[in-house]
């Protein structure tokens, strides 16, 4: 592979920017949780809590998350097969010159 380093970097940076994402959702479950209660103020705290993990808003919210941890994951994994493909590459390098010398 000609341009392995090139090919890592981007998929880095594209890893890098799903991962922040998938990260910034999770992180910030709690918060919309709280938010998205506030709209309930005059309920008990877990009947509020019940009212928004039972809409739509939430189960799109949980399905976004969940959706950017999968791809974060998926870049992650095409970055380690460009890994792999170098150490691969590299070993048969290795072999060939050592079956040259014999």
């Amino acid at each position: 592979m000609d341009n392995a380093s090139e090919e890592y970097r981007l998929k880095a940076a594209e890893w890098t920017a799903l991962d922040a994402a998938a990260r910034m959702l999770e992180e910030g479950k709690t918060t919309y949780l709280a938010q998205r209660m506030t709209a309930f103020a005059d309920m008990a705290v877990s009947k509020a809590e019940r009212e928004v993990k039972s809409s739509q808003d939430w189960a799109d919210y949980i399905k976004k998350m969940v959706h950017a941890r999968t791809a974060a994951n998926r870049a992650k994994f095409e970055l380690k097969y460009i890994e792999m493909k170098y150490w691969e590459n590299s070993s048969a390098q290795a072999t060939k010159r050592s079956e040259m010398r014999m």
